[in-house]
């Protein structure tokens, strides 16, 4: 299967956070799943990190630094494309953060299990999986 991280479960893989479900490191660690993390999730980081914002929003690391270690840990990392962009037009009003809405996008364009903690971001699909 390949899966979708989305920004958050992503960034929880790479610091160990105990937000991180079992069911969530037992999909992202079984070497039958292709993880993939999108840029969407990189440019996400870098803007909250530049914001520089604490609490349960908070960036830990930097865009760059996550670039590095998503790639050392063998997440594919995959473009936006035009079409992605505007698929988002298209889907419901269930949510409204923009990062969020390109991610569920491309899962859905691009066959990939989305990985999420967010219940609204999982109720758009059954290819959505809140973890």
């Amino acid at each position: 299967m390949r899966l979708l991280l989305d920004t958050h479960i992503a960034l929880w893989t790479l610091t160990d956070d105990p937000r991180l479900s079992q069911k969530a490191r037992d999909l992202i660690l079984d070497p039958a799943n292709e993880v993939c993390v999108s840029a969407v999730t990189l440019w996400e980081i870098a803007i909250k990190h530049g914001l520089d914002r604490q609490g349960p929003s908070a960036m830990p690391i930097s865009a760059h630094e996550a670039q590095v270690l998503f790639g050392a840990a063998g997440y594919a990392l995959i473009p936006i494309t035009p079409e992605q962009a505007v698929i988002v037009e298209t889907l419901p009003r269930l949510h409204a953060d923009p990062f969020d809405r390109l991610l569920i996008a491309q899962g859905l364009t691009e066959g990939l299990m989305l990985l999420t903690h967010d219940a609204t971001v999982a109720s758009y699909n059954a290819r959505i999986l809140q973890v």
